[in-house]
């Protein structure tokens, strides 16, 4: 049974962390994608999430060629411990306008990737309200707070507010 339950003590009050919070941190307002990648994440113990972070660093694709020779068109994302870079492009679509989430990160740097690798395969061609409308608190969904420095999940943290800044600034554009 999983810790974050609580218990019911005689008087019939609850015990145990505060439930309100997991309402907050629940799945249902993520797009299905990113939901899906969460829900794996939360049914897996902490060492098999590590895990997880790790084939999520290796999914992740290099980058396009046009923007390999373009080192100019990324933007650090100075608040990770290690070098990432992103950018995103608009593509049309049937359905209006999707973005497309592109990433560099040194393959030493396995946590990085691995995050860069979640956000991609949750967010990547998705509308801008789709990704404006992820909590900026996502990250914490993944369950590694505690196995995960805090400087960590604040790096993945901020690359997810990069991306929604960027997209916002995109969208604003199309308007």
């Amino acid at each position: 049974m999983p810790s974050w339950r609580g218990h019911i003590d005689a008087t019939g009050s609850q015990t145990g962390p505060d439930l309100r919070k997991l309402e907050v941190m629940s799945t249902n307002t993520l797009p299905a994608a990113l939901a899906e990648i969460v829900d794996d994440f939360q049914a897996l113990t902490e060492p098999d999430r590590l895990q997880l972070l790790l084939d999520f660093s290796r999914g992740l694709p290099a980058l396009p060629e046009r923007l390999l020779d373009h080192p100019e068109l990324l933007e650090q994302v100075v608040e990770c411990q290690s070098p990432l870079f992103l950018t995103i492009e608009q593509e049309k679509t049937p359905d209006g306008v999707a973005y497309r989430l592109y990433f560099k990160a040194p393959p030493e740097a396995p946590t990085t990737r691995g995050f860069a690798g979640v956000l991609h395969e949750g967010l990547d061609g998705l509308t801008a309200a789709e990704i404006l409308a992820v909590p900026d608190d996502m990250p914490e969904l993944l369950g590694l707070t505690r196995a995960i420095t805090p400087l960590r999940m604040r790096g993945m943290t901020a690359m997810l507010g990069r991306i929604k800044r960027k997209v916002a600034a995109a969208d604003r554009l199309l308007s």
